[in-house]
């Protein structure tokens, strides 16, 4: 049976491009969410530190993460985010997770 797989992204916005940075999540997260291998697709925004995001994606399994980075919606995001932000992204595996019920 195939694992989940998670992308946890950290984006910490450059001078000046904030609103910008916000504007590209929130119009990616209903399109991402509507993908068919995906659980979910949170914003979250640091408190400590003004301008700082983290994105909690979780998918079906690996292959949804590479239909998902297929899609015209990530290409324009990948196209546009090193102009916004500066990032680190992360795809994770299970290890010792709480289980989900079903």
């Amino acid at each position: 049976m195939p694992s989940q797989a998670k992308i946890t992204a950290i984006l910490t916005a450059k001078p000046g491009k904030t609103a910008a940075l916000v504007e590209l999540l929130e119009t990616m997260a209903p399109r991402c969410r509507a993908e068919p291998g995906n659980l979910r697709w949170d914003i979250w925004e640091d408190p400590a530190q003004e301008g700082r995001f983290v994105l909690d994606e979780l998918y079906v399994d690996d292959a949804a993460i590479v239909a998902h980075r297929d899609t015209p919606h990530f290409k324009d995001y990948l196209a546009r985010i090193g102009d916004l932000a500066e990032r680190t992204a992360l795809v994770l595996r299970p290890k010792n997770v709480t289980p989900t019920s079903s």
